[in-house]
């Protein structure tokens, strides 16, 4: 299945890695390997995490205070977040 990561997503992303960096040399790079290896454990798996809707579902990260929030499409999975477990919940569901 195709994964795709709206635009938003991408920037949480990337936001985060360099939070990480800043905090220690490497540890974004750790953050990404982390992120990367959740997206392959959804890809792999799709319906396997807790689902949050009708076709919205996330999985945590195992390292990470972080899950990846995405949909399930026709033919694809779209990522509509990269989210901090303790900052503000579903603040992503407008992007739906």
């Amino acid at each position: 299945m195709i994964v795709r990561f709206l635009e938003v997503a991408e920037a949480e992303l990337e936001a985060a890695i360099n939070y990480y960096n800043l905090k220690k040399t490497g540890l974004g790079q750790a953050f990404l390997i982390e992120i990367k290896a959740t997206v392959s454990r959804i890809a792999n798996f799709p319906e396997a995490w807790q689902p949050l809707g009708q076709r919205t579902r996330r999985c945590l990260t195992h390292r990470f205070p972080y899950c990846v929030v995405y949909q399930i499409r026709d033919d694809e999975i779209l990522i509509i977040a990269v989210s901090h477990l303790h900052q503000k919940p579903m603040y992503w569901q407008g992007r739906l």
